[in-house]
């Protein structure tokens, strides 16, 4: 799946005819176009929502397409009770847990050591839960695809065509990345959750404070993220971006021409009206 400024595009090749389908859209939902969406912090909030709208609707359609002739039929509800689960498990596994073994370890749970110790329990688990899933098959495959994208994507910015001997040749890593800025989420939740540390919380604020800093860290870490992005040629910023880049590899691999075909064909479907002036035809 590929964003442009004003179309978003998937792209999936069918399973029998080997043929490259693809669905195309219009970002015009307020959550896209509204003014408010734009100021810091709060973009940082609108591209979490983002991602989870345009998931779905990805999910549901690509996950049909792959069906289709089997009387298979995937819809909201089933989307939407898989990521309300995923997200319940979630909270429970990279919230809860290590907030639990840095108690067990760390006894004044409103303490600046304890939250040093969770926050790197935290990233042992998000870093081992990525490593552990990358040995199946299917997330391997998933994983495939995401290089693929990168791929298109550093070799656009590179100014290289769009063909697959040209894209392959790009990096599978780049700055603007979901794991990236899962990364930076949990280095900002330590300095976050320091600063809570101060006033010496009982367990019940404990959890409350990471419930209720969540909107405020995921929009700080999409702010720095953006920050590094765009001025990744700076020699300082080159550094901070090294482990932020290195986290890519948990969850990008070698995709194979078929996936960059796939790839290339996404977003050059995304871009299709993208220099046209807002408003007009696509």
């Amino acid at each position: 799946m590929m964003r442009g400024k004003r179309h978003y595009a998937v792209a999936v090749r069918l399973p029998n005819t080997k043929e490259i389908v693809v669905d195309r859209g219009e970002l015009k939902a307020a959550i896209y176009v509204n003014p408010i969406w734009k100021l810091p912090i709060l973009r940082g909030l609108a591209l979490i929502g983002e991602q989870l709208h345009l998931g779905m609707k990805s999910l549901m359609w690509s996950a049909n397409m792959n069906a289709g002739g089997n009387d298979v039929v995937i819809g909201k509800k089933e989307i939407t009770g898989s990521v309300a689960f995923a997200a319940v498990f979630g909270i429970a596994l990279f919230l809860g847990l290590p907030l639990l073994l840095a108690g067990l370890a760390v006894h004044r749970s409103g303490s600046f050591l304890f939250v040093v110790v969770e926050g790197i329990i935290r990233v042992g688990l998000v870093l081992g839960y990525l490593s552990a899933i990358a040995l199946l098959p299917d997330v391997r495959r998933v994983f495939q695809y995401h290089g693929a994208e990168h791929k298109t994507i550093n070799a656009y910015e590179s100014g290289w065509p769009l063909e697959v001997s040209s894209v392959r040749r790009a990096s599978l890593l780049h700055p603007r990345c979901g794991t990236g800025f899962l990364l930076v989420v949990l280095v900002v939740s330590v300095v976050v959750f320091s600063v809570v540390a101060l006033f010496h919380p009982n367990w019940f604020w404990l959890v409350v404070s990471r419930l209720v800093a969540i909107p405020l860290i995921a929009g700080a870490g999409f702010e720095l993220i953006r920050f590094m992005a765009r001025n990744r040629r700076n020699p300082v910023v080159r550094v901070m971006l090294l482990p932020v880049l290195a986290t890519q590899k948990f969850t990008t691999r070698e995709p194979t021409d078929d996936m960059l075909e796939v790839a290339i064909t996404a977003f050059n479907s995304a871009r299709q009206g993208e220099e046209e002036p807002a408003g007009a035809a696509a």
